[in-house]
């Protein structure tokens, strides 16, 4: 039974999973935004809002850890830079989802 088991597990092992969502908090740091599914964007909320929390703190042993997860150090220099300052007066609830289907839908 996995009664009170936090995150979805997507049919993947632990590794997979984890390569997958720092793989799509690259592409939502560098592109702003990304499609996906509705229960991957809930969860890759979770671990976006630590990498936020990571850049706004803005050390050198907080961008290391963001280095060593992320593992590309241009996606991390925007994240610590630009996405930091834009979340800084922020204390949670960061991302947003949007439904997809509803902007493209004809009236």
């Amino acid at each position: 039974m996995r009664h009170r088991k936090i995150g979805r597990r997507f049919s993947r092992d632990s590794g997979h999973r984890q390569a997958m969502f720092s793989n799509m908090a690259a592409s939502l740091i560098q592109h702003e935004q990304i499609v996906t599914t509705l229960a991957k964007a809930k969860d890759l909320r979770r671990v976006m809002d630590k990498y936020i929390t990571l850049a706004k703190k803005g050390d050198l042993h907080s961008r290391r850890i963001a280095i060593a997860r992320l593992r590309n150090e241009d996606m991390v220099k925007k994240l610590f830079d630009t996405l930091a300052e834009r979340y800084k007066d922020r204390n949670g609830c960061l991302l947003y989802t949007s439904d997809a289907a509803d902007e493209h839908r004809d009236v």
